[in-house]
This record gives C-alpha cells, structure tokens and sequence, in this order.
C-alpha cells in the first residue's frame, strides 16, 4: 500500500546515504549527486516514505555488498517535469545477461554471486515498491563492470509548493 506524503527529496536522499555511509563497514568510494545545484532548488515531492527508504535502501546496500574494497558507489538524483529518476550504480562483479530477467523474482539469486549472503528477496520487494507508487525499474550490468539500476517515479508535488 502506498501512503504518500510530501518530502524534502534531497535531504530524504542525503539522509539514507549517510545511514549507509555510518552503518556500512565499506571502503567504497560513495558519492551522492543530483542535477539541482543547491539543495533549495528542489520542490517536495509526495512519495510514501516507508516504501521509498526501502527501494534506495535496498538498493544501495547491494551495490555496496557487491562492488569490491575501493569500488565505486553512487546515487544520482534527477528531478524531471512530472518525474524523479533515481540512478544507482556500483562497479561491482555484474549480473550475467542470462540471470537479468529473473532479477526481479522471489528468491532468484544471480549464479555468481557466491558465497556473499542474501535471501532473493530484496530486488522483488523493491520492485513492488516501485509497482506501488506507479513507477518503473531498469537494470543495466555487465559481469566484471558494474551494474546500474535505475528507477523513475511519478513526481506529484503538493499543492501548497505549486507556487514555491
């Protein structure tokens, strides 16, 4: 179930990314980035905050997990007219083309991942998420490179920001 309400997308974003930053042990190079030049310039947006932490979240925590020491990790933010578009990109080990179109399914884990721990879970929850609010959810990988998952949900800004 999807409940928006209006948020401060950057500083929502900001505030994941540093989550992640304290409570992941990683040497990663993470890097959070957005086409708006001062935090200022973005409107709220209504999105469900629960569903919307859990997408970035989830996300993030795979391309850490994934990506090796010193790899790079980052989150690009791109406010569109009537859309946010959500890029996340690691240079982790890739998802072979053959596993892509399973990604999505409950339980499916991706045939060289190995013994890095996970349940097949998170990528079909977030894909829910992203169902829930209307949006849609791109993978691009290629094993031994990186992968990249990009995520475009429909913008509705509250009534009282129209004139902002």
């Amino acid at each position: 179930q999807c409940n928006p309400m209006p948020i401060d997308l950057f500083w929502f974003c900001r505030d994941i990314f540093e989550e992640l930053q304290h409570t992941t042990a990683t040497n990663r190079n993470l890097t959070l980035s957005t086409n708006q030049s001062h935090a200022s310039e973005y409107p709220f947006y209504s999105f469900d905050t629960k569903l919307l932490r859990h997408i970035l979240s989830n996300l993030l925590s795979n391309a850490i997990k994934y990506s090796p020491q010193g790899g790079e990790v980052s989150l690009e933010l791109t406010c569109q007219p009537g859309q946010v578009v959500f890029c996340i990109k690691d240079s982790g080990i890739g998802i072979p083309e053959a596993d892509q179109q399973k990604l999505f399914t409950p339980f499916f884990r991706a045939g060289n991942v190995n013994a890095i721990p996970g349940t097949g879970l998170g990528l079909c929850i977030v894909k829910k998420c992203v169902d829930a609010h209307g949006g849609a959810i791109a993978v691009e990988s290629q094993v031994g490179v990186g992968t990249t998952f990009t995520i475009t949900l429909p913008a509705h800004t509250p009534p009282s920001q129209e004139l902002r």
